[in-house]
């Protein structure tokens, strides 16, 4: 099949969705189909046409506000003409999906990765007038491909999909985890990946740090909300632990979660929580914030904790984690992947 992988953006960029295109992508492309990704790059900086990893992968140029929205024109009138089997869009919250649902495409599958609300008052505001067109991409969707029960639970009480959402959890590459060698350290390592934006909640982490002598944080991710983060090391005096990393390669990225000793991720919207998945793979155990998908990890390694959270408390759940194995529910993507490969012959 002719398979075309739409989203905001891809790699060489870090983030859950970007993970989820380029994993599912590539082992698609294993399988013997032709796969192509569509995808924007506000910066210009970027080839608009490459191979990676045997993936065609095209780029058009976009307005991103806030590293936001992902506007492009191109793209949609792309999407108008273009010719594949399969048109499998990524991300409601941007408009690169809307585009796809535009597509002639006989085969159109959704996946949302939607958290039922926008990251900022401002985008929480503009999702009510977006919400008539981006109902659209579900109306026009055959099947809706959802990574978690949190998520199904979202965009069936908002779109009414119920009879074709399904869920199909995002995976981990187990075999990237074997034999890692970590970074040396001295003090003790917090790990966050991610986006920097304020809902992700690594400002808790940082209040804690006064409260843990012998740790540090690293923090390795892009995003708007890295000014504020800095500002707020500074005001409690921890500037010196906390580090601030980005554009790590995949290969580092893997050694920073066996150098971790405890992983957070604070976020208060999050439809799965890849870099959870990675870090619990890594045998690290994780504090994660309650109320999103998040939750569906908590468990013997995966502490659950209500944000916004005080700094002392936090402190106290970073000594107590420990490791006590691998949640039931982390896939590996090569079984995502043939999951998904059945929806697009169903």
């Amino acid at each position: 099949m002719r398979i075309a992988q739409v989203c905001p953006r891809y790699r060489p960029y870090i983030g859950g969705v970007e993970t989820h295109v380029e994993e599912l992508s590539k082992r698609l492309l294993r399988m013997g189909h032709e796969v192509t990704v569509l995808s924007t790059d506000p910066s210009g900086r970027l080839p608009k046409s490459e191979a990676i990893d045997g993936v065609n992968v095209v780029r058009f140029p976009a307005f991103a506000p806030g590293d936001a929205y992902y506007l492009s024109p191109g793209l949609h009138s792309y999407m108008k003409k273009a010719e594949f089997d399969v048109v499998h869009a990524h991300g409601y919250h941007a408009f690169p999906a809307l585009s796809a649902a535009a597509s002639k495409a006989p085969k159109f599958v959704f996946t949302p990765h939607y958290h039922g609300r926008g990251h900022t008052p401002l985008r929480n505001l503009l999702l009510k007038p977006y919400a008539y067109f981006g109902k659209r991409i579900f109306e026009m969707a055959d099947r809706v491909i959802c990574v978690s029960e949190f998520e199904k639970s979202l965009v069936c009480r908002d779109f009414k999909c119920d009879g074709k959402a399904v869920v199909i959890p995002n995976g981990v590459n187990k075999a990237e985890f074997k034999g890692l060698e970590p970074f040396p350290k001295g003090l003790k390592v917090i790990l966050y990946v991610g986006r920097l934006e304020e809902y992700k909640g690594v400002q808790y982490a940082i209040r804690a740090m006064p409260f843990l002598p012998f740790y540090r944080l690293l923090v390795i991710g892009k995003g708007p909300y890295k000014e504020a983060l800095v500002n707020e090391a500074v005001s409690y005096g921890v500037k010196d632990k906390v580090g601030f990393m980005a554009d790590q390669s995949r290969a580092d990225l893997l050694r920073w979660y066996a150098t971790a000793d405890v992983f957070v991720m604070l976020s208060t919207a999050e439809a799965y929580g890849i870099t959870v998945a990675e870090a619990l793979t890594a045998g690290v155990p994780c504090i994660v914030a309650r109320g999103s998908a998040l939750s569906e990890f908590v468990g013997d390694s995966c502490k659950g904790v209500d944000v916004p959270i005080a700094g002392e408390r936090l402190a106290e759940y970073v000594q107590e984690a420990q490791f006590n194995g691998m949640p039931k529910n982390v896939l590996d993507w090569d079984e995502v992947a043939s999951r998904v490969a059945k929806v697009y012959g169903e």
